[in-house]
């Protein structure tokens, strides 16, 4: 998973959520350009501490996974 991949995948979760660019960057205090620059994929040199911060506030966390051929039971299990 790339940044631009990220930045895709927090748009839908805050959009799941129904949470404005406004309300997460009010919150958490970046600005709108730069959620706005990394959730379209323009190349924002945002920072992990940010990205970091925007996936804890939406709730989640990144775990660091063994890279492996073999796919997880998460992995099987959401293929289906």
């Amino acid at each position: 998973m790339d940044f631009q991949e990220i930045g895709q995948a927090i748009t839908k979760l805050r959009k799941e959520q129904d949470i404005s660019q406004k309300q997460l960057c009010e919150d958490i205090g970046i600005s709108r350009a730069t959620l706005s620059s990394f959730e379209n994929g323009r190349g924002v040199d945002i920072g992990l501490r940010k990205v970091l911060c925007i996936v804890d506030y939406l709730g989640y966390k990144f775990d660091l996974n063994p890279n492996t051929i073999f796919p997880s039971f998460e992995e099987l299990r959401d293929a289906q």
